[in-house]
């Protein structure tokens, strides 16, 4: 049996993973925004063995979820949670940083960071990642008129920057980032065209498996195949200064 954290799992995807995950005998750990969305998500998956409570929009709240999480170690934590693009204006959160940002991006790290380390770590990214830049001068997209679209691209390629970058840091640790497919759900909207068994399968076999396929890390994967990701997410010195970015911002230094 292996211990699982799932963030973002009141819903959609992550829902269907921390299901997935419980239906094949293993203890999960669901993650709600706040005390409403948890009972809904206790509901939705009974056999779930509890539930953190954490709005990582906010930075105290996903400090006080680190906290909470850190109580007894997980084997592995699934960053599922995320925004999507749709945002028709930019957004500032109560800590004064663009939205999209801190939640797909900075919570995540947070986490990766105060959390125990696991054994494996899995980060939800998107294929829009191929469409991202990874501007370190402009991560929270201050300059120039507002492109949701391309607000989110950026995060999710952030994303895939943050999973290589551990995977570097901690090499006793498998870190891989996975586009889960075009799925339908609220985030994917009505013309998504994959379902959500198709979008949990590949983060259930890299958080389960000793396949040597999904014992591998620093890896960019969809439906359990291993591609290449944004030439940008193997830069060296584009994962070091996102996690200087992060770290100076958050307060909170990667080990």
């Amino acid at each position: 049996m292996t211990s699982v954290l799932v963030t973002g799992s009141a819903d959609g995807i992550g829902r269907e993973t921390a299901a997935t995950l419980v239906s094949l005998g293993h203890r999960v750990v669901l993650h709600a925004r706040d005390e409403a969305r948890a009972g809904q998500a206790l509901a939705a998956v009974p056999g779930a063995a509890g539930v953190l409570v954490g709005d990582l929009a906010s930075l105290a709240r996903t400090r006080e979820m680190a906290a909470a999480a850190s109580a007894e170690p997980f084997d592995v934590v699934i960053h599922n949670a995320g925004l999507g693009g749709g945002l028709p204006e930019r957004t500032v959160t109560e800590d004064g940083l663009e939205l999209l940002f801190q939640v797909n991006v900075l919570a995540p790290y947070v986490l990766t960071a105060l959390v125990p380390r696991p054994r494996r770590l899995v980060y939800l990214t998107s294929g829009l990642e191929s469409q991202g830049v990874a501007d370190l001068d402009d991560l929270q997209h201050e300059r120039g008129p507002w492109d949701g679209m391309q607000a989110y691209s950026d995060s999710k390629l952030l994303d895939v920057v943050l999973a290589f970058a551990v995977a570097r840091r901690w090499p006793d640790v498998l870190s891989n980032a996975v586009d889960p497919g075009w799925i339908k759900t609220k985030l994917g909207g009505p013309n998504a065209t994959d379902d959500l068994p198709t979008g949990a399968d590949t983060q259930v076999w890299l958080a389960t498996s000793d396949e040597p396929a999904a014992t591998v890390t620093g890896r960019y994967f969809k439906w359990r195949e291993d591609l290449r990701a944004n030439p940008a997410a193997y830069d060296v010195e584009v994962q070091e200064r996102l996690l200087g970015a992060c770290a100076e911002i958050t307060g909170v230094t990667l080990p």
